[in-house]
């Protein structure tokens, strides 16, 4: 008998239920592979829109990993309904025959199987939650004009909507959310993809779902595979933050890399579609599931953004494109990470202890921590937020902003000394066994960290890089694969990274220029390949996000460049933290320097270059981009389009701008202060998130503390004591 014969024979005689094995002549050992060894009994069931290929597709992996394959339309439905599927719309009308197709598969009981699904299978609930315990969902994510043409070839009358007469492009535009509520795991399929390539993306997506070993996470001081966690996952990167070893976190075998034509199937996506797929690719179900990521992106980049497109890409001058990062609730960049980072920390937090999320920041991080971790739900009531910022090294409206947050389990500790201080602080007490034991003991609370130290935090920021790409794009400024600039103000380092990420994840970025303001340890160090402390002070700016000496990631870029070389990498940074000083050899240095680009500019430069583009453009930059404009002017060699990060609305750097236009006559009320500076300008509007917190600037004192260690220790033990995180 044919296999299909075989499946209505089992129909027959079970009532509805399928279950099928491999018969003996599929178990030669040239019908097996590893991947099927990886799958047990499970079923691989393949979802998609009618037209996405999903027989032919499961038809090869079928035959590639000698399992049988059952056509749900021709192997169940019809066997059991004794019509054809087409014949039974017909007869019962669409809303009918999805309940019976339903009801038809609520007893589907195959196992060790490859299965097609019919592309109405997932609006029903009751049988998709049936087919979902019997094995792995792969969504066959097939472009829309690649389904448009085969359907058009196709004499289609068996697809529900096209009896009550709607275009198939609305019936595609209405299943999708259903698709993506029913996955486990997606298939991108670049458009014109032969049935072939699809395959087996297919089998590698299963080969990834089943063995979570191949997304762990390793030190940039592990010195090998030996002397690395092979347990480590993302779900405990995320809450461990800082690695046992002082290192940070990085993925052991890289970022995932994306062909051209799965990246231009991201153009026309929204800028959460576009965050939902890339960091599907980088996050392992078995951490975070499909469903619950999308809900988090989903809410992350939702109404809290003052622009629809979240991080719009907006033309300055010439070959000058401006990302404007700062439309979240904080007004910076750090919303990007930390309206969705919380939402991880929450989903991944272990039962039965408390933790607490120390945070050193220059400014922009408190509060963006604050606000992300203010608004979690679940996991809530076990996380406290404890900040730390230099006192006299921030803006006034960033200070507001943090310590006139009100919650009770988080605060803001002003510190009378600089960003590093309270950095290093941070990480000391990390890595102090003594005070860790102490608080889990006494407390049962657990350190965590939300700095971009934490993978999670760094993580999100690779996706609007992309995005800034795929903007130029789809706004006919590029084509995909023509390169470009990126110009960072750049303070710890993080941002950079993230955008050497997207590069390696396929993004044509072909420099990244790293802008530093007159604290130009990173500028001196690119062009050196020394990076020297001793005796170096930190100079408050005028862009004091980036006052900075200290620069935590560097370690992870220091780690990708050397291919990996833990032991290197634990040398340099252990002698940095010995004796404030290390180089690295000349070879090293030039492969830096093929990935990055550095300069600096003056305190002059920055106020001018705030002058002028707002007298050339009427745009008004803060002035980190205006770091990253002088920076750019110089090292860019215009063959190219270049973008700058457009890290903070200028809202909150008033008297820096003011003083910047040369306004004389400035009002003494800080609302009235950005209404001004607003009205002056034809883009960016006001802040809305930074309007607010000054209309509400009558907060209560703050704490503040010495350049004290232990000082800040005590804050930790009082907070903890004072919180809801108290052991009782």
């Amino acid at each position: 008998l044919s296999h299909r014969l075989r499946v209505q024979h089992m129909l027959k005689t079970r009532g509805g239920s399928v279950r099928c094995y491999l018969s003996p002549l599929s178990t030669s050992k040239s019908w097996l592979s590893t991947k099927a060894s990886l799958l047990g009994d499970k079923n691989i069931l393949l979802m998609g829109a009618p037209g996405a290929g999903k027989t032919t597709v499961g038809r090869i992996v079928a035959r590639r990993l000698g399992l049988p394959f059952i056509d749900v339309d021709d192997d169940v439905l019809e066997a059991a309904w004794k019509m054809p599927v087409a014949a039974k719309l017909s007869a019962v009308g669409g809303e009918c025959f999805l309940e019976e197709e339903g009801q038809a598969l609520c007893g589907f009981s195959a196992s060790g199987c490859v299965v097609s699904l019919t592309g109405s299978n997932p609006l029903h609930a009751a049988a998709m939650r049936r087919l979902k315990e019997s094995g792995v969902v792969v969504y066959l994510d097939v472009d829309g004009e690649d389904i448009m043409r085969r359907l058009a070839g196709m004499k289609v009358n068996r697809i529900v909507g096209q009896e009550a007469g709607e275009s198939m492009r609305d019936i595609l535009r209405h299943r999708k959310p259903f698709y993506e509520k029913w996955l486990d795991v997606r298939v991108l399929c670049g458009r014109g993809a032969a049935a072939e390539e699809v395959a087996e993306r297919v089998l590698d997506a299963v080969e990834r779902y089943r063995d979570r070993a191949a997304d762990t996470f390793v030190s940039t001081r592990s010195a090998g595979v030996a002397s690395s966690d092979p347990k480590t996952h993302f779900s405990d990167v995320v809450i461990e933050g800082l690695a046992t070893d002082g290192g940070l976190y990085v993925p052991k075998r890289g970022f995932p890399n994306m062909e051209a034509r799965e990246w231009l199937r991201l153009v026309d996506m929204s800028y959460p579609e576009r965050a939902l797929v890339l960091l599907e690719k980088c996050i392992h179900p078995s951490d975070v599931s499909a469903l619950d990521l999308r809900t988090m992106i989903f809410k992350a980049y939702g109404s809290n953004f003052s622009s629809e497109a979240v991080a719009p890409v907006k033309h300055l001058d010439r070959n000058q494109y401006v990302q404007e990062l700062f439309h979240g609730p904080t007004a910076s960049f750090k919303d990007l990470a930390l309206q969705l980072m919380p939402q991880l920390f929450a989903h991944c937090l272990p039962q039965m202890c408390n933790y607490l999320v120390l945070v050193a920041t220059s400014g922009d991080t408190g509060s963006a921590v604050l606000d992300g971790f203010g608004g979690l739900g679940a996991g809530a009531d076990r996380t406290g937020v404890l900040v730390f910022f230099p006192e006299e090294g921030v803006s006034e409206t960033q200070k507001l902003q943090m310590t006139g947050h009100e919650d009770g389990n988080a605060r803001a500790v002003g510190v009378r000394s600089d960003f590093d201080f309270c950095q290093r602080s941070v990480k000391r007490m990390f890595g102090e066994s003594g005070l860790t034991g102490h608080l889990a003991v006494e407390y049962g609370t657990v350190l965590s960290t939300a700095n971009s130290i934490n993978w999670a935090r760094l993580l999100p920021q690779v996706v609007y890089h992309s995005s800034a790409y795929l903007d130029l794009c789809r706004d006919g400024v590029i084509t995909f694969g023509e390169p470009v600039d990126v110009c960072i103000p750049s303070g710890n380092f993080g941002n950079a990274m993230s955008a050497v990420y997207a590069k390696q994840m396929g993004v044509p970025i072909r420099k990244v220029i790293c802008a530093s303001n007159h604290n130009r340890v990173l500028a001196d160090f690119f062009a050196t390949g020394e990076y020297d402390l001793r005796g170096r002070p930190l100079t408050p700016s005028r862009s004091p996000a980036i006052d900075i000496l200290k620069s935590s990631n560097l370690e992870r870029f220091v780690h990708h460049v050397s291919d990996g070389d833990g032991r290197l990498v634990g040398e340099l940074f252990t002698r940095l933290d010995a004796r404030q000083h290390f180089r690295v050899a000349e070879p090293l240095l030039r492969r830096m320097q093929q990935e990055v680009l550095a300069g600096w500019c003056s305190e002059g430069d920055c106020l001018a270059a705030v002058q002028r583009v707002h007298a050339q453009t009427g745009y008004l930059m803060d002035p980190h981009t205006a770091v990253a404009k002088v920076v750019a002017d110089r090292l860019q060699d215009g063959s190219c389009p270049v973008v700058l990060c457009a890290t903070a609305h200028y809202g909150k750097f008033a008297p820096a701008v003011f003083e910047a236009l040369r306004i004389q006559d400035i009002p003494e009320d800080p609302v009235e202060q950005l209404r001004r500076l607003a009205s002056t300008a034809s883009a960016p509007a006001a802040h809305g998130g930074v309007m607010k917190c000054l209309e509400e600037r009558g907060r209560a004192g703050h704490a503040v503390c010495r350049a004290d260690y232990a000082l800040l220790v005590e804050e930790v033990e009082r907070m903890i004591q004072d919180s809801f995180l108290r052991v009782v």
